[in-house]
């Protein structure tokens, strides 16, 4: 079926290619041993280490791509967090949002954007063109808008994600998902893209984030039994970038790839310990509980000073905050010192475990600072942080091999970018780039 529009070569137009969780060392290591040859064509000497901001999480860094804003202003800390005035969790929404989006602010321009798999846009609201939520959608009729599409995406098998509980134990499962969402995805790229007018598409790849969380060992070990089936997916995944970049080409006659834009959301490295922050403050006689084996933080003893929620996340127990907290503000300043001071003087087998204790006013500008955590931790590569509700040991693994890190994300764009950067500067980039088309 031939597109019901033609679009002109001289029409501003942007592509975003997003590679979950892709770290910069990693897709540098695969350019140069031939596993990505297209990304290595396309990015040449000109790919970039990013930073991205804290918590170094999916919902996180997407909500500060996707509105140019840092938590302070979106609001977004965790894929969890507290109930106002409650120790209840909730987990944040699209709705949660607080600030207008790239897609918001370029269809008052009236641009139109076509975006397919983009994490934390669920469900689905309406935007200026066509939206295909990403993770952690669960509903696929709730997860695409306008609300019609959903039936045709059902027709086509589109998959949202695969079974992250399933893909953790069984690497034939996983493996086989993996190029079944793939292969999905391009065939609803395809048939957006030409059926769709628009002025930014965006297609974010997430199956990378999750081979990576349970295969970090494979990928680095090329004696592992599940080395070659992790290079055939990222020979996949390139060669669908460079599919993507040749048509973006082709029809807006971008060769030099100024209009064209990869990025990670944060990076990746393999995990030697977890840490386990709850279990933690339990040990050093800040948090305790009414159990043995807490189920909430409604369990906690009013007496608790503090909480930690995934993945690096402490909240002290202020009397403002929550129900039988018993924390002043003017003790604020002080206890976060004195937890910062301990975190950081930490040590598994003679290693720092943590480079970074941060009070929120440090890291985050905007009216929802208010609503932050009092402390945001950041974990040397190889200890992987979790707020997991126990009560010891400190330290531990579990089925994960990857974890997140926060300074080797990669960023790629043909035109000028300024040297120090981080992922809340891309939306501007992106505006730029339409607007200064339009002159």
């Amino acid at each position: 079926m031939a597109a019901f529009w033609k679009r002109r070569s001289s029409d501003p137009k942007v592509c975003v290619f997003g590679v979950d969780g892709m770290p910069h060392a990693l897709l540098r290591r695969l350019m140069d041993q031939g596993v990505m040859p297209r990304a290595r064509a396309i990015f040449g000497g000109g790919l970039r280490r990013m930073r991205v901001t804290l918590p170094e999480v999916s919902s996180v860094s997407w909500s500060s791509f996707m509105t140019g804003s840092n938590p302070g202003t979106h609001g977004i800390y965790g894929f969890t967090d507290f109930d106002k005035g409650s120790y209840r969790i909730r987990f944040p929404s699209f709705a949660s949002l607080r600030a207008p989006t790239i897609w918001d602010r370029l269809g008052r321009r009236g641009k139109r954007s076509i975006v397919l798999n983009q994490p934390s846009t669920y469900p689905a609201r309406e935007i200026p063109g066509t939206l295909v939520s990403g993770f952690v959608a669960v509903d696929l009729k709730k997860a695409v808008w306008p609300p019609d599409l959903a039936r045709k995406l059902e027709e086509m098998n589109y998959q949202i994600d695969l079974d992250t509980q399933k893909a953790g134990k069984h690497s034939d499962y996983l493996f086989r998902e993996l190029q079944s969402t793939l292969r999905g995805r391009e065939k609803v790229l395809g048939y957006l893209w030409e059926r769709e007018k628009w002025d930014l598409f965006e297609i974010v790849v997430t199956g990378t984030d999750r081979l990576q969380h349970f295969q970090f060992d494979a990928i680095e070990d090329p004696s592992h039994p599940n080395h070659v089936h992790c290079l055939d997916y990222y020979e996949k995944v390139d060669a669908l970038l460079g599919r993507v970049f040749d048509r973006f080409a082709a029809e807006t006659g971008d060769d030099s790839g100024s209009g064209f834009f990869a990025l990670s959301d944060h990076g990746f490295t393999r995990i030697r310990q977890e840490f386990y922050v709850n279990a933690w403050l339990v040990e050093e006689g800040l948090l305790s509980f009414r159990t043995g084996e807490p189920k909430s933080f409604e369990d906690a003893e009013p007496s608790s000073k503090a909480f930690g929620l995934d993945p690096t996340r402490i909240y002290l127990h202020r009397k403002d905050r929550f129900p039988n907290g018993c924390v002043e503000m003017n003790e604020v300043p002080e206890l976060c010192a004195r937890i910062a001071e301990k975190i950081l003087l930490l040590r598994f087998t003679g290693e720092p475990v943590f480079r970074g204790a941060f009070r929120a006013e440090e890291i985050y500008s905007g009216p929802e600072t208010v609503s932050a955590p009092d402390l945001v931790l950041l974990a040397n590569d190889g200890f992987d942080v979790k707020g997991w509700m126990r009560t010891g040991p400190v330290f531990g693994r579990s089925h994960f091999t990857g974890m997140h890190n926060w300074d080797d994300a990669f960023f790629w764009n043909g035109g000028p970018m300024p040297e120090n950067f981080d992922i809340t500067a891309i939306a501007s980039a992106i505006e730029s780039r339409l607007a200064g088309k339009e002159e």
